[in-house]
């Protein structure tokens, strides 16, 4: 997507449908480009405060593509191709505004 026709979406609230039909609403931190296609970080949005400290603070990585016009977006897991290198990316990016625990560190 060329650089003026990036959307731009960060601290916007997204309301996302998983597979199970169920809706969940997401923060949205940060976009990057890679290897040609953009990708969200996302944070999951809690209704309750106490909710936020059962929470594993998790980030979630979408894949930003077209269809039939409409702009979707579709989950990067462990495995995919380009997960890593995405998630190295938003890590980096992200570690100057939070505090980023990986999932080998100790708390």
């Amino acid at each position: 997507m060329p650089e003026e026709k990036k959307p731009e979406y960060e601290g916007a609230l997204l309301t996302l449908e998983g597979e199970d039909g169920q809706e969940e609403i997401f923060e949205h931190l940060d976009t990057l480009e890679y290897e040609g296609a953009l990708y969200f970080a996302l944070m999951p949005v809690h209704d309750a405060a106490e909710d936020y400290l059962d929470a594993d603070g998790e980030l979630v990585f979408m894949k930003v593509y077209e269809e039939d016009g409409e702009e979707m977006l579709c989950g990067l897991e462990p495995g995919d191709e380009a997960f890593e290198e995405v998630r190295a990316r938003f890590v980096e990016r992200l570690s100057e505004e939070f505090e980023i625990i990986e999932d080998d560190e100790e708390l």
